[in-house]
């Protein structure tokens, strides 16, 4: 897969993860497990960047600065 392509759903994980704190405020009950959760595919959608950033993008000649 290329980096980009990777990038692109690292993106979709980030928004992902903003829904589902979106919906942890609408419920209460579950509220709690939903936070959670969005923090874990937050992370996951970062330690994909950086390893995009760290081991991809380095390989392929790609500048970071510019993908």
């Amino acid at each position: 897969m290329h980096s980009n392509a990777i990038l692109h759903e690292v993106q979709h994980l980030y928004n992902v993860s903003d829904r589902l704190d979106s919906l942890a405020e609408q419920h209460p009950l579950v509220s709690e497990a939903l936070i959670t959760i969005a923090g874990s595919v937050r992370n996951t959608a970062t330690l994909l960047e950086v390893l995009v950033a760290t081991r991809i993008m380095p390989l392929s000649g790609l500048d970071p600065a510019n993908a």
